[in-house]
């Protein structure tokens, strides 16, 4: 029995009908160069063989009503690869609309709480011959660094499958003991006051550290002050998604040319695509868009305040230069408010919001986030952000997911109450790959979006001719 950290269990909490706490990938691959040919079966059953060596997709969520702390994982001593694996055909003709219109159906579902959060569908039917794979992960389960680990127990540098780690293999969340949860809770729970006495000092210093730098020009932009825009409203169940790649070389280039780092370009497009976008929908602010930056802290010091967990993640806030027209002077100022925010945000202690969340209560949040979605209470005030814009590299080579060739790795993360757009990029051979991720009634053509991150490469490309 694992106990869920208060970060991990307020992806629970926090999951309402419509704002649906799962991340999903999804997974381009060619089967023709699948030794020994394509097959499903085949490539379910090797994914059964790896699965055994990662513990994260063989357990489950357990609680009782005795249980006064966060929900605890268990193995799932039933655990069934067909539960969990679906296979469909694409509607035809096959191409890249249908294709999204049903990853978004499939993105749009909840993950059933009974087993393991997670689940797969292989997609079959593509007009190129293609086969996508889609997998979704609840959030309380994965985060960006451990999704990326888990690409890389998936998908190998060549199609020989390889040789499984035996201390996975062994690892187990353990069984449930009723009297083992409940007395492990009440012994959080009493804790918590001395917890909260720690915590504070450290806390303080964060608001007036941040009206310090504001005074000097130098903060990351607050909360709660970002400008309206048309998918900054309240969400519904139903999602759009669109997917496109940009050459690695083309971003490398730019980088080059213009003395920045590849994450500062890849905030430069986003921000022109978004210009571009918004004023096309007559919703361009003249005030710039906030993004919020997911930042890993894996690897970093912990403190006594912080229990281990699956998510070890932060949020950095960043302004985006959808006011700015220029591409050029957009990538420079890309790259000042990126320094800025990044300056800002390591001068907070990066396990804060992870301590913070272990006081999380957790009925009464999910009655209070049912309420706040219910009656679209995010409508009444600013956004707290505008956009959700994150980058995980991943490795510089050609990748195998179960034998087969891949043509491309796509992240999808989730959307929020009064936040209707994610942008996920992800890193892989000789690609970025950015997924786009929207409430259908917010951003209806979310496709043009994805298009004009290709248009933005391309005028940024010119000026390094």
């Amino acid at each position: 029995m694992e106990r869920l950290s208060g970060l991990d269990a307020s992806f629970l909490y926090l999951e309402t009908r419509s704002q649906l706490m799962h991340v999903v990938g999804v997974i381009e691959i060619d089967p023709s160069t699948m030794p020994g040919g394509y097959s499903f079966h085949a490539m379910r059953d090797e994914l059964s063989r790896r699965i055994s060596a990662m513990p994260n997709f063989r357990r489950k969520l357990d609680n009782s009503l005795l249980n006064i702390d966060h929900p605890v994982w268990v193995e799932d001593a039933d655990f069934d690869i067909e539960k969990h694996v679906r296979r469909v055909g694409v509607p035809a003709p096959g191409g890249e609309r249908e294709l999204t219109e049903l990853i978004g159906h499939i993105a749009g579902r909840e993950l059933h709480r009974s087993k393991p959060l997670w689940e797969m569908w292989v997609i079959e039917g593509m007009a190129n011959g293609n086969v996508a794979v889609v997998l979704r992960m609840h959030h309380a389960n994965v985060d960006g660094v451990t999704s990326a680990e888990m690409l890389s127990q998936l998908c190998t540098i060549t199609p020989e499958p390889p040789q499984l780690d035996t201390d996975k293999i062994k690892e187990t969340a353990g069984g449930t003991s009723r009297l083992t949860m409940a007395v492990g809770g009440a012994l959080n729970f009493v804790q918590r006051p001395l917890a909260l006495a720690r915590l504070l000092p450290g806390t303080v210093k964060v608001p007036i550290g941040w009206a310090k730098r504001a005074m000097e020009g130098s903060a990351m932009p607050l909360p709660f002050q970002a400008p309206g825009t048309p998918f900054n409203a309240p969400i519904t169940p139903h999602r759009s998604l669109a997917l496109t790649q940009l050459p690695l070389d083309d971003v490398k280039r730019v980088k080059d040319r213009y003395g920045a780092k590849i994450n500062d370009v890849v905030l430069a497009i986003a921000a022109g695509a978004l210009r571009s976008y918004l004023q096309n929908h007559g919703g361009l602010p003249d005030r710039p868009l906030v993004a919020m930056v997911p930042v890993s802290v894996h690897g970093s010091d912990e403190t006594a305040l912080v229990e281990t967990g699956t998510n070890k993640v932060s949020g950095m806030f960043t302004q985006l230069a959808t006011d700015v027209d220029d591409p050029v002077e957009r990538v420079e100022r890309a790259a000042e408010l990126a320094r800025r925010s990044k300056d800002h945000h390591a001068d907070i202690d990066a396990n804060i919001l992870r301590a913070w969340a272990q006081f999380a209560p957790g009925e009464i949040l999910q009655q209070l986030m049912k309420s706040y979605g219910g009656r679209k209470l995010s409508a009444l005030h600013p956004p707290v952000f505008n956009v959700v814009v994150s980058n995980v590299p991943g490795p510089p080579l050609p990748l195998y997911y179960l034998g087969a060739r891949v043509v491309g790795v796509y992240p999808l993360g989730p959307i929020f109450h009064g936040l209707g757009l994610n942008i996920s990029v992800f890193s892989v051979d000789k690609s970025i790959n950015v997924g786009l991720l929207g409430c259908t009634e917010l951003v209806p053509d979310i496709d043009k979006l994805a298009h004009s991150f290709e248009d933005e490469l391309a005028k940024l490309v010119d000026t390094c001719d």
